[in-house]
């Protein structure tokens, strides 16, 4: 009989301030696939499956695929939308038992009305069904949350590396590696989880942290350690156990486990400061796209507060209504989500112009709707843009130009979109007509993703600290069923 392993997927980011609810009707419109039947536009969450179904494959296994839904952050996802998705995995599983092993691509940071820690929840009666022997593996993004229900659920548990995330791929096949020796092996790993106590945004195309991805992969490497993590966390979501953790796990030695965690950890809280993303203020930003030349590519400057990829609604006004009030031109912003004047400027036509209310539709943190005169210059249907080997969906799209039509160096350029998604690549400029190298400055809301496709046109990157749900103010985020003490609240949480 050929080996057999059942692979699922659930997932979303939970951002408690946003105001959007995570419902079924947003995983459908995200990524809700039965019976492993993938389209052309997988998410980076279905992308282990189709990696570890081939692996699989290859060795002449059998593989049971469940139900693999994720949804766009947004906020806690209803308690009813949840436990139908759970059940519904639990059932595929109990369709597929006898297992030789579980393999779960989840997020980390769902949280559910009734259940902080949803994907602990998961795990949990996951392992109920299998028995504390058949192996229990789960990969998760690194802002997800590390909790006490997951490590004691799962046999092994990684985590992305990389922020942005180009290395769900890498990791997927680093989880099977470890799967297939525990089967055919009959290794069972250790795991050590250290609490750096932090709260904090860390990308990890900036020393000293890159170097910090280095060192666990070198550490990889070594006698006896399989995987060493490091878990960002994600500050947004308002359940006990936020905040950094490390990760490590080793074939057999817990001792080596512990030490290892407990020492990267260390390293993490003693350069807390040097590892947190720069951010600066929006007029100083702004001042730098009025003062430069921009003769090696535009001035890329990241919305972070708006970033949909947080759980933010993606339509904050913030940004633009300063442009305006400072009447600088030769700036372009995308994606901004507004599929109600998206709808209007399709009607319209490329080459109109007209009056447009634009953004600031879903709430306070949005800002106030832009009432103004566009002009219509470009559209496309169905768009998408690439992200981490697989496509993310923009919707329909509209370019629409305030200012002087023929005028680059004078006018704003907005790419309004109806699907709410975050920049990625600089296509989501590019599709709707826009030349990305044009704009003395591209405003994108993003927190970091975008960087990947956008480093490499662009003369600088900075991060705006911007207002929002997704506020970098980490010391003022109220976290009412947060009880664990955090850096930057306290600035020593171990003492």
């Amino acid at each position: 009989m050929p080996h057999r392993i059942f692979t699922a997927c659930l997932g979303t980011e939970t951002n408690s301030f946003s105001p959007i609810p995570t419902g079924l009707g947003l995983f459908n419109r995200t990524m809700m696939v039965r019976n492993g039947e993938f389209s052309a536009r997988v998410s980076l969450f279905g992308l282990p499956l189709i990696a570890w179904r081939d692996r699989a494959q290859a060795l002449g296994w059998d593989v049971a695929q469940g139900l693999a839904a994720f949804a766009t952050p947004a906020g806690d996802t209803t308690r009813a939308t949840y436990e139908t998705l759970r059940d519904e995995i639990l059932a595929d599983l109990e369709k597929a038992l006898p297992v030789d092993a579980v393999l779960l691509t989840l997020h980390g940071a769902m949280v559910a009305d009734g259940y902080p820690d949803a994907e602990g929840d998961l795990l949990t009666r996951v392992r109920e069904k299998i028995g504390p022997e058949v192996p229990l593996l789960a990969e998760l993004d690194l802002h997800g949350h590390q909790t006490q229900a997951k490590l004691d659920a799962a046999d092994v548990l990684i985590y992305f590396k990389e922020y942005p995330h180009i290395d769900a791929v890498d990791r997927a096949h680093e989880l099977f590696s470890i799967a297939e020796r525990m089967i055919t092996q009959g290794l069972r790993p250790c795991m050590a989880m250290h609490d750096c106590r932090m709260l904090g945004l860390y990308p990890t195309t900036r020393e000293p942290l890159q170097g910090f991805v280095s060192h666990m992969k070198e550490l990889e490497q070594q006698p006896g350690i399989l995987s060493v993590s490091l878990i960002h966390g994600f500050p947004w979501s308002n359940m006990p156990d936020i905040g950094t953790k490390v990760l490590v796990v080793t074939e057999t030695d817990q001792a080596l486990a512990d030490s290892t965690a407990a020492e990267l950890g260390n390293w993490v809280w003693q350069n807390r400061v040097s590892i947190v993303a720069p951010f600066i203020e929006l007029d100083e930003a702004l001042d730098r796209v009025v003062a430069g030349t921009h003769q090696n590519g535009p001035l890329v400057l990241a919305d972070t507060a708006d970033n949909t990829g947080i759980g933010a609604a993606g339509d904050s006004t913030f940004v633009l209504a300063r442009l305006l009030e400072r009447n600088i031109g030769g700036v372009a912003i995308a994606p901004l989500w507004d599929p109600e004047a998206v709808n209007i400027a399709f009607d319209a036509g490329i080459g109109a112009t007209l009056p447009m209310r634009i953004g600031g539709k879903l709430g306070p943190a949005s800002g106030d709707p832009i009432d103004i005169q566009v002009t219509v210059m470009g559209m496309a249907q169905d768009a998408d843009q690439p992200f981490g080997g697989g496509r993310a969906e923009l919707g329909d799209v509209a370019w629409l130009r305030i200012g002087a039509k023929h005028d680059d160096a004078a006018a704003i350029d907005v790419v309004i979109n109806s699907q709410r998604v975050q920049a990625f690549d600089p296509v989501c400029f590019s599709v709707a007509g826009i030349d990305p190298l044009v704009p003395r400055a591209l405003v994108v809301k993003s927190s970091q993703h975008f960087h990947a496709g956008f480093a490499p046109i662009a003369e600088d990157i900075l991060y705006l600290a911007t207002p929002g749900c997704g506020s970098m103010a980490f010391a003022n985020i109220e976290h009412p069923l947060v009880t664990n003490k955090l850096w930057p609240r306290l600035d020593d949480p171990h003492g």
